[in-house]
C-alpha cells in the first residue's frame, strides 16, 4: 500500500517557477514507477512527466519538454517537479502517481494516486 501526498502548489506569474513534491509512505517506495499528471477544469487529465525507479530515465509531454524536470529521492520516499517558465496554459491541479509496473504514463495507469495540489498561472 502506498499513499502519496502532494505539495507546493500556488499562485505565480507566468514565467515564474515552482516545486511539487510529492511524499510517499510504505516501505517498497523505490519498487515504483513515479510521474505525474495535471487536469484543468473541463479538460481530461493528461500526462506530465514519468520516472523510473532508479531515476536514471525521464519522460516528459511535448508541452513541458524543457522547462519541467521530475526528480526522485528514494531515501526519502519523495518525488519533485521542478517547474520553470510557467505559462497561463499550465493552470491545473497536479496529481502524483505511483505504478508498480510500467511507467506511468496514460491515465489508466498508476496503483495509486495522490489527491493533487493546485497551480495556476496567472498575473
Amino acid at each position: 500500500q502506498v499513499q502519496l501526498v502532494e505539495s507546493g502548489g500556488g499562485l505565480v506569474q507566468p514565467g515564474g517557477s515552482l516545486r511539487l513534491s510529492c511524499a510517499a509512505s510504505g516501505r517498497t517506495f523505490s519498487n515504483y514507477f513515479m510521474g505525474w499528471f495535471r487536469q484543468a477544469p473541463g479538460k481530461e487529465r493528461e500526462f506530465v512527466a514519468a520516472i523510473s525507479r532508479s531515476g536514471s530515465v525521464t519522460n516528459y509531454a511535448d508541452p513541458v519538454k524543457g522547462r519541467f524536470t521530475i526528480s526522485r529521492d528514494n531515501a526519502k520516499k519523495m518525488v519533485y517537479l521542478q517547474m520553470n517558465s510557467l505559462k497561463p496554459e499550465d493552470t491545473a491541479v497536479y496529481v502524483c502517481v505511483a505504478d508498480s509496473k510500467l511507467m506511468p504514463i496514460s491515465p489508466r495507469s498508476g496503483n495509486y494516486w495522490g489527491q493533487g495540489t493546485q497551480v495556476t498561472v496567472s498575473s
